[in-house]
């Protein structure tokens, strides 16, 4: 470890699964970065809807996780372990993490960082990785989608949705969103999307027909499940693929396998934060060569809603669960 860091730093955590008003700031010891790590001084902090279904006792983090939330960072590299080259302290990176955003200082795998340039403002940085990962690998990698295709994407305006958005449009994918409001429809389209259906007012089932002349969509990026999915399948071209990235609506689905059958649907779907080192290491070299270019030429940024200081992330944590925000909240160190 090198000189000069503290012993003990601040994070937020809670003692037991509750509303946001759990979380609270604690003293914890700074970690020492093992084999393949760095230790980042975290200047900015995702807040993500895993976070909130971690402190409501739902999503425990994986075995060796640290247990407080946080998948996603971005700051200055301190320290590096055995196996890291020395030159990257001093580095201003982001990464992906399994856990331990919410703090002062956090461990990342090496190879799951990527660098940020003085273009990219640090708060920007904190609210790509855990997005970028989620929606190209789903979209691009495991929904196999191309140029040309048509994508329906659920929640719009929620950080996955705007990425999709954003990262649809600029690989050539038309993207249709469904959001909960006309402003946020509004706003979907400002940020990306071809076409925005506001659920509340219509059947996006009816919509999509009629949006792409009854020929369907190639891809579903489904975060609701539950009922959707028999909806979505309605949605789906012949030989259409269905992805799955979160269960909010509930996590069974009635279909009838007979329509799957017939027309060669694909059902697939993931989650990220189990995943091992390695496959993540491959997903950010992926994002490194296809998508960082955009990002460091400006092309792709995040879409911010709202920025908190550390010690009210549970004022954070109610903004994403009352569903009003567009696009990224990160916390500040």
């Amino acid at each position: 470890m090198t000189a000069n860091l503290p012993e003990f730093m601040t994070a937020v955590g809670f003692d037991r699964p509750g509303g946001p008003q759990v979380l609270r700031p604690e003293r914890i010891a700074v970690p020492a970065p093992g084999h393949g790590e760095v230790l980042i001084r975290v200047a900015f902090a995702g807040v993500n809807r895993p976070d909130v279904a971690q402190r409501q006792g739902n999503y425990p983090p994986p075995p060796g996780a640290s247990p407080i939330p946080g998948l996603e960072i971005a700051g200055e590299v301190v320290a590096v372990g055995d196996g890291v080259g020395e030159a990257l302290i001093g580095q201003k990176v982001c990464a992906l993490v399994t856990g331990g955003g919410y703090a002062e200082y956090c461990l990342a795998q090496a190879n799951h960082c990527l660098p940020v340039s003085d273009t990219l403002p640090l708060a920007e940085a904190a609210a790509l990785p855990e997005t970028l990962f989620t929606v190209w690998h789903n979209v691009f990698e495991r929904g196999w989608a191309k140029e040309g295709e048509t994508i329906l994407v659920h929640g719009g305006t929620s950080g996955i949705g705007t990425m999709a958005c954003m990262l649809g449009r600029l690989f050539g994918l038309t993207v249709i969103v469904t959001c909960g409001s006309p402003q946020k429809c509004e706003r979907a389209l400002e940020i990306g999307a071809a076409h925005a259906i506001d659920y509340k007012a219509s059947d996006f089932v009816e919509e999509v027909t009629r949006i792409t002349g009854g020929k369907g969509v190639q891809l579903v990026l489904d975060m609701v499940a539950g009922d959707y999915v028999a909806r979505n399948l309605k949605c789906l071209a012949e030989d259409g693929r269905h992805v799955s990235i979160a269960v909010q609506g509930g996590a069974k689905a009635e279909i009838n396998m007979a329509v799957v059958m017939s027309r060669r649907y694909t059902l697939t779907g993931s989650t990220l934060r189990p995943r091992s080192h390695e496959f993540k290491a491959l997903v950010a070299q992926e994002i490194a060569g296809n998508v960082w270019p955009l990002v460091e030429s400006g092309e792709l940024r995040p879409v911010m809603d709202q920025v908190f200081p550390l010690a009210k992330a549970a004022a954070a944590h109610a903004r994403m669960e009352a569903g009003e925000h567009i696009g990224k909240i990160v916390l500040e160190m």
